[in-house]
Order: structure tokens, then C-alpha cells, then sequence
């Protein structure tokens, strides 16, 4: 197995096992052994177990944006780029269930806790296509002039908890039922023209 097999091996087991066990119980040597790498082999490719979280966390949220930045384009008006976005984000969670598990339990973290805050807050680098059209909507006056961790929520909490029903069987989501909910966070953010916000 080459070097990069051995870390994808070890980043793959360490989803499986996060996903399935949290974070506190899935240990460095539980990782290795469903990799099928030696203990101490895995402190080669990953310094210690916050750095192998916070690596696949990264990895996984790549592959997601590049799912959802799939045919997207910034000339679109904001609710087609709104509707987009989030259609593709629940598309994608709802069928990589252990990404979804993997990604709620970071996020529900102290890990997760920083990145939110940078991101969010501070304005650093990820959640860009979602913080850029909730600007330039609160700007054009069809997004709700509400703090941006506000729309946030207002996206991401809905669309999390559907998620979360579809994977436990309490739902089945399809086009229809997708896109009902994306209009209906959609309806959460807009700014209805006879409302004042």
C-alpha cells in the first residue's frame, strides 16, 4: 500500500468510526486497526488524533463544496442561487449519511465551535458562497437585513434536521419533498415585499 493509500485507508476508517462511535470513542489505535496499519504507523501521516479530525473535516468539506458548487454560478439571481446551493447540500447529506454524522458531531464541538465562529464572525475563508449571497442579498433587499448567523441558522438548522430525520427513517426524501423544504428556507430569509423585517 503506498503512502497516500495508507492515509486515505486511515482517513476513511477514522469517518466510519467517528461517524458510528464520536470522537472519544474511536482511539488512534481502533483508527489504525480498521485501516489495517500499525498502531504507530498512523502517527506518521497524522501528529496526533485533533489533527486527523480536523484534516477529514477539511477533506469532507471540499468534497461537499465541490458537489454543491456543481453548475452554480454567481450570475444567477439569489433565490436561484439560494435554491441551488441548498437543494445540492441536502441532496449530498441526505445520501452520505456517515458524512452527515461525521459533519454534525464536529460541528456540535468544540472543533466546530472556532471554525464557526472564524468562519461566521470573523469572516475567514469557508462558507463563502452561502455568506456571499446573504451580502449581496441583505445589499439588493431581497434577503432579510438579520446578522448573517442568523441566516445561517435559518438555512443550515432545517436543512440539518431533515437530514438527520431522512438517515433515521422517520422520512424519505425525494425531489419533491427536497424542494418543498428549500423553498420553505428560503420563504425563512426573504424579504416579502408588503413585511417590513
Amino acid at each position: 500500500m503506498s503512502k497516500i493509500d495508507k492515509r486515505e485507508e486511515i482517513l476513511k476508517a477514522a469517518l466510519q468510526l467517528i461517524a458510528e462511535h464520536g470522537f472519544h470513542g474511536a482511539p488512534m489505535a481502533m483508527i489504525a486497526d480498521k485501516a489495517g496499519v500499525g498502531a504507530g504507523t498512523i502517527y506518521r501521516y497524522f501528529e496526533n488524533k485533533d489533527v486527523l479530525i480536523n484534516d477529514l473535516y477539511r477533506q469532507l468539506e471540499d468534497r461537499i463544496m465541490l458537489h454543491v458548487s456543481e453548475g452554480y454560478s454567481q450570475q444567477m439571481p439569489i433565490k436561484e442561487r439560494y435554491l441551488h446551493l441548498t437543494t445540492a447540500l441536502l441532496n449530498y447529506l441526505s445520501s452520505h449519511p456517515l458524512v452527515f454524522r461525521y459533519m454534525e458531531q464536529f460541528h456540535n464541538s468544540p472543533y466546530g465551535t472556532e471554525i464557526r465562529r472564524d468562519r461566521i464572525i470573523k469572516n475567514a475563508n469557508g462558507c463563502d458562497a452561502f455568506r456571499e449571497l446573504f451580502q449581496q442579498g441583505i445589499q439588493e433587499n431581497c434577503v432579510k437585513d438579520a446578522p448573517l448567523v442568523i441566516l445561517f441558522d435559518l438555512t443550515f438548522g432545517p436543512l440539518i434536521s431533515v437530514t438527520r430525520d431522512h438517515i433515521l427513517g422517520f422520512i424519505s426524501l425525494d425531489n419533491q419533498l427536497i424542494n418543498q423544504v428549500v423553498e420553505a428556507c428560503w420563504d425563512g430569509i426573504c424579504r416579502h415585499p408588503n413585511n417590513a423585517d
